[in-house]
C-alpha cells in the first residue's frame, strides 16, 4: 500500500510540474524580456500601443520554420499596413537568429529564448513525440496581441506556407 501511495505521489507531482500555462483569447499577454538577434534587449512592453504577431517556432533553418518565416517576410508589407509588428521566438541563441535573419532577409525581430522562460510563460514548451521518442520542444503557435496587450487570437494549427493569411483572415 505504501508503494502505491508513493507511485501515485510521484505521478501527480510529475504531471503537475509538466503542465504549462494555458492562455486563451481575452487574456493579457504575459510580459517578457529577452534579447534579439543582435543581443539588444527587447520586451513586450516596448510595443505597447501596437498590435503584435508573436510567433513561436521550433528551430532556425529547419524546413517548416523557414517556410513560415519566409511567408511572413513575403507578406510583411501587408501585415505592417494592418498595423502589426512581427516578433519570432525560438529557443535558439542570438547568433543563430542573426544568421537565419540574414540568410532569408527577414525584416522582423527574432527573440532568443535560450532559457525557455518566454516559451514556458506562453505555455508552448510541450512534450512531443517523433518516431516513438518523447522529447520537449516548442509548439508552433502564434499569439495575436492587440494594442492594449490583450490576446485576440491564438493560432495553434499553423500553415507554415500560408501563415500570413491565417493572421489577416
Amino acid at each position: 500500500m505504501k508503494s502505491v501511495f508513493i507511485l501515485l505521489f510521484i505521478f501527480v507531482f510529475t504531471m503537475a510540474s509538466a503542465q504549462t500555462t494555458t492562455l486563451k483569447i481575452g487574456d493579457i499577454a504575459p510580459a517578457f524580456s529577452g534579447k534579439d538577434q543582435d543581443a539588444k534587449p527587447i520586451s513586450l512592453s516596448s510595443f505597447k500601443g501596437k498590435k503584435v504577431v508573436l510567433y513561436f517556432y521550433p528551430k532556425d533553418q529547419t524546413p517548416g520554420c523557414t517556410a513560415q518565416a519566409c511567408n511572413l517576410r513575403d507578406n510583411a508589407d501587408r501585415l505592417t499596413q494592418e498595423g502589426y509588428v512581427i516578433l519570432g521566438v525560438s529557443t535558439d541563441d542570438e547568433a543563430s537568429h542573426r544568421e537565419f535573419r540574414e540568410k532569408y532577409n527577414l525584416p522582423f525581430t527574432l527573440v532568443a529564448d535560450t532559457d525557455k522562460s518566454i516559451t514556458k510563460g506562453y505555455g508552448v514548451w510541450v512534450e512531443k513525440e517523433r518516431n516513438g521518442e518523447k522529447y520537449w520542444g516548442t509548439a508552433r503557435t502564434t499569439f495575436i496581441i492587440d494594442a492594449n496587450g490583450k490576446i485576440t487570437d491564438i493560432i495553434d494549427k499553423v500553415e507554415t506556407k500560408d501563415h500570413a493569411s491565417q493572421i489577416l483572415h
